[in-house]
Parts: structure tokens; sequence; C-alpha cells
């Protein structure tokens, strides 16, 4: 393992990277969830990314949506959002090597997208790719998929989601 660059003192000093998420549920329930192309282990996610600058965390997450899934925004219909943001921390040996070493992790508000495409509409070929595939997952199958230190966020968000789906 890695080595972390920086002190636990100064990892504690840097703040949370405002970010959305998306759930993405088919007609069936099933969520999206996409293999990281960055990573050579498994590192299953959602769709998420950072809101920019005078972005609202709804048109932030329409926008990562479609940024790292092809999916626009007329194929699916906003059902919920989270009332809290939800925090997670990187593992020490990342800070500071990802997001230019300004962030400690992420600080998330969720959103759930019904999707009324068919899978032939999903294009994670985009021009600055994300993924290297995807799968629709039920529900209960999500959170032993994903990435060790992001697992307590997905269990809170698909929670907050479970009347929905």
């Amino acid at each position: 393992m890695t080595k972390p660059l920086l002190s636990a003192e100064e990892i504690a000093a840097l703040p949370y990277r405002p970010c959305v998420g998306v759930v993405l549920a088919n007609a069936e329930g099933k969520v999206f969830v996409g293999q990281r192309i960055d990573s050579e282990v498994p590192a299953w996610q959602m769709p998420q990314g950072g809101v920019d600058e005078g972005e609202d965390a709804r048109t932030a997450a329409l926008r990562e949506l479609w940024e790292e899934t092809g999916v626009t925004s007329d194929l699916v219909t906003v059902e919920a959002e989270t009332d809290e943001w939800f925090t997670y921390d990187l593992p020490d040996n990342l800070v500071g090597r990802i997001w230019k070493g300004k962030y400690r992790g992420q600080e998330q508000k969720w959103f759930l997208l019904r999707f009324a495409g068919n899978d032939e509409q999903v294009d994670i070929a985009t021009s600055h790719p994300e993924f290297s595939v995807w799968r629709w997952l039920p529900m209960d199958e999500v959170v032993e998929q994903i990435v060790p230190f992001k697992r307590a966020v997905y269990k809170q968000v698909l929670k907050a989601f479970a009347d929905k789906l």
C-alpha cells in the first residue's frame, strides 16, 4: 500500500469536496453501477461528481449523469433527493493524490432518478470515461460491490430511497 503524503493532522484540516451522487433506477427497480476505469481492483460505484461553482445540486446531478453514462435528462425523472449531505473520507494513502490534494473526502447530496430509456441509451464511452463496464444490480446487492471506503454512505443512501425503489 502506498504511504500517505499527509499527516493525520493535515488530513483532518482539509475540507470535504461538494459533490452529488445519482441512484439511477430502471423500471424493475435495479440500479446502475459502473466499474471505475482507473482501478485495477473491483471499484464499483454509482455516478457521482463535483458541484461546479454557481451550480445547484440538482443541475450537477443531471450533468454528472450525462457526463458519466451518456443518459440525458429527458430520459429520467427526478423522484427524490436526500435531505442531508453524506460525507466519506478517502483512505489516508489517497489524500493528497487526487483532487490536487485539496480535500479529505466528499460531502454528497444524492438524487434518485428513474430511467425511462433502454439499455442502448446508456453509453459509458463518453469524452472523459469514468467506467470500463456497467450493469444493473438489485438494490440488496449494491453495497457489497462498492469500494469499501464508500460503503457506509451507500447504505445510508439506499436506506433513504428504499421506499421508492
